[in-house]
This record gives C-alpha cells, sequence and structure tokens, in this order.
C-alpha cells in the first residue's frame, strides 16, 4: 500500500469512526430535550438542518451541482419518487429512534441498529434478487431468532427495534435508487418535508404550546439538532467512498454499541437474562454476516456443497 492510499484509508476510518461515534452518542443530546415532544423535536431537527445544508451548499460552492442533479430528478419520475419516499423513511427513523429515547428505551435502539444490516440483506434479495450465501443465511435465522426469542418471553413485539431496522433499510434501498451525491441527497431530503415541519412549528407558535422560546437553552438545543443530525451523515458519505464495505461493515457496530453501553451504565434501563441471550444471537449473527466473505468461511460454504452433492449421489 502506497502513502496516498494509507493516507486515504486513515482519512475514511476517521471519518467512519466519527459518524458512528456521534451516532452512537446521540441518545445523550436527545435526553437535553426530553421535555419537548418527538414531535416538535423532529420539526425543528428538519427546518434547521435544511438552513445547514444549504449553508453548506453555499460555502463548499455546490450550487450549480445541487441545481444539475435536481435537472436530473424532474428527468427521471421513478428517481424523484424514490427519494420522496426515503425522506419519509428517514423521518419515522428518526421519530422513533427520538421517541424511544426519551420514554427510556435506549437499548432498545441498540437492538434496532444491530439488526439493521440484516434487514439491508433480505431488501437485497426482494429489490434486486441477490442470493444469499451459506454464512449470510445462517446470520439471518440467527437474527431472526433473537428478536422472536425476546418477543415471546417479553410478551409483545420489539416494534422500536423492528421499526428502527425496517425504516432504515428502506431508507437505504430508496437511497441506492435515486443515485445521489450525499449533500444533494441530504439538502433535498430536508427541503421535500421542511414546509410540513415549518407548517407544524408556525402552529405551535401560534396556539402558545411549543417549547421554543427565545435565548433559552431548550432552543439552543433545538437550533442545535439541525447541526448535530447532517454531520455524522456527510462524515459517513466521506469514509464510503474511501474504505471497503468490510471495514464500514465493522465500523458501523460502533454505534449501537455506544447506545447499548448508554442504556445500561447512563440511564439504567433494566438489562435482563433475555435480552441477554436476545443480543448474544445477534452478535453472533453479526459475527458471521461479517465473516461469510472471508476466504475460510467461502472455502468451508463449497466443502459443505460437495459433501452435500456426495450424499446425493449415494441415496
Amino acid at each position: 500500500m502506497n502513502m496516498e492510499q494509507n493516507e486515504n484509508l486513515k482519512r475514511g476510518l476517521t471519518s467512519a469512526i466519527g459518524a458512528y461515534f456521534l451516532w452512537g452518542i446521540l441518545p445523550i443530546y436527545w435526553k437535553l430535550v426530553s421535555n419537548v415532544s418527538a414531535q416538535e423535536i423532529i420539526a425543528h431537527r428538519i427546518f434547521w438542518s435544511l438552513l445547514f445544508m444549504l449553508a453548506v451548499v453555499i460555502l463548499m460552492n455546490r450550487k450549480k451541482q445541487l441545481y444539475e442533479e435536481i435537472t436530473q430528478l424532474l428527468a427521471a419520475p421513478t428517481k424523484l419518487l424514490a427519494l420522496g419516499m426515503g425522506t419519509i423513511f428517514i423521518t419515522l427513523n428518526w421519530f422513533i429512534f427520538i421517541w424511544a429515547v426519551n420514554n427510556n428505551r435506549v437499548i432498545e435502539t441498540s437492538l434496532g441498529y444491530y439488526i439493521s444490516p440484516l434487514v439491508s440483506i433480505l431488501l437485497g434479495i426482494l429489490f434486486f434478487r441477490e442470493r444469499l450465501s451459506l454464512g449470510q443465511s445462517i446470520a439471518v435465522i440467527l437474527a431472526a431468532s433473537g428478536v422472536l426469542y425476546m418477543t415471546m418471553h417479553f410478551g409483545s413485539v420489539p416494534w422500536v427495534a423492528i421499526g428502527l431496522a425496517l425504516s432504515f433499510g428502506l431508507y437505504g434501498l430508496c437511497k441506492k435508487r435515486a443515485v445521489l451525491s450525499p449533500i444533494t441527497s441530504i439538502t433535498l431530503e430536508t427541503l421535500i418535508i421542511a414546509p410540513f415541519a415549518l407548517l407544524y412549528l408556525l402552529y405551535l407558535n401560534y396556539y402558545g404550546i411549543g417549547s421554543f422560546e427565545s435565548l433559552s437553552l431548550t432552543s439552543l438545543f433545538l437550533v442545535g439538532s439541525g447541526i448535530v443530525t447532517p454531520i455524522p451523515l456527510l462524515l459517513f458519505a466521506n469514509s464510503a467512498n474511501r474504505l471497503s464495505l468490510t471495514m464500514l461493515g465493522f465500523v458501523q457496530y460502533v454505534a449501537p454499541t455506544i447506545s447499548l453501553l448508554l442504556g445500561i451504565f447512563l440511564y439504567h434501563e433494566p438489562f435482563t437474562t433475555v435480552h441477554a441471550v436476545s443480543f448474544a444471537l445477534i452478535w453472533t449473527a453479526l459475527l458471521v454476516f461479517s465473516l461469510a466473505n472471508t476466504k475460510l468461511f467461502l472455502r468451508s460454504e463449497i466443502l459443505l456443497q460437495k459433501f452435500s452433492m456426495l450424499l446425493k449421489d449415494h441415496i
């Protein structure tokens, strides 16, 4: 590896760790505005994120690129639809996450982001006819077993975890269909939903039931939500262009691990034996999934296939 490749790898890894670290500690930020309803936080998050992204477009001189990509989108209804649907899914993801954090369900949010990569695999099978390897099949079965075990023993479906995993997986699917640069994508996603967010904020202000007051600490954090939202997304986009999918796959578990530790040790949420068994199954699934494309695993799969063929020949 030459010096340029090594530097590229370092920058990519730094960006990836930075993105997932920020996503991991986000529960701390949302706890600071736990007195505000999840829907109001989302409205502020969208509105201020749009202003931040417009500033980024101007400061980075991306106005021409933004205009060209919007023109291409308008000429491709399928991509425009994908962008619109992606906006809905990421907004739903944000809402579920904030609601869960402020209702003391941080551990369940970490579960959702642990199983998210496996949901992406299933979506790849359904929409892109991708085929599962033996290792990936085992990983999906183990993860499903973990969720099923938790459901059976708690008597209710862990809808927060499933909702987060599904909404983020479907958001990724829409992003793959839309094919936009990161800055344009984030800007347009917030632009699409911002009018609804602004109308809701005006409604709250008109009836005097909103939480935004001038020079208050809560208001400062609500404005800041427009900064903490795009920054990890931009860092992630930078890392995705520099790192292999395998390395990104390992780094992405930084965020839910941090959230899990916060839920247990900082917010003292209950972590029962049922949680331990379910998480153990999911962690095993993630380990199998991460190793599924390594040479050793692929050779083992080939040997198993040959062995099964020999058995068929002798039966």
